[in-house]
């Protein structure tokens, strides 16, 4: 049996207690392959490489996601990513509605913790 975790996804924000932490699209996909999410907390812009070409974001994992039918219990989208936020809800309700990924999947656009940056 897998043991169940909280994702938060994000590549510059503080993790909040009670959630693991993936700084990259290739952590996260670890953890949703190999754990039970119950909640999974999403950024979409997920930094740069050495290049200054943009790493995969937050979308990309959606459609991983979505692509091989993996779960959370609940997935929220905590990015400040307008346009980033909603094509991820608008891809995972349509999912959904598709069949892809389980409907009693719950989605929210909204974050479900306070956004933290440590002071450097």
């Amino acid at each position: 049996m897998k043991q169940k975790i909280n994702l938060y996804v994000d590549d510059l924000r503080d993790c909040p207690n009670e959630f693991q932490i993936a700084r990259t699209v290739e952590q996260a996909k670890y953890y949703l392959e190999n754990f039970n999410i119950q909640i999974l907390s999403l950024d979409h812009d997920l930094g740069v490489d050495e290049e200054g070409c943009l790493l995969p974001t937050g979308y990309d994992l959606v459609k991983y996601i979505c692509g091989n039918g993996l779960r959370a219990e609940k997935i929220y989208l905590h990015t400040d990513n307008s346009v980033g936020r909603e094509n991820m809800y608008q891809t995972l309700l349509g999912a959904q509605r598709r069949g892809f990924i389980d409907n009693n999947i719950e989605i929210y656009n909204y974050s479900i913790t306070q956004n933290k940056y440590s002071v450097k």
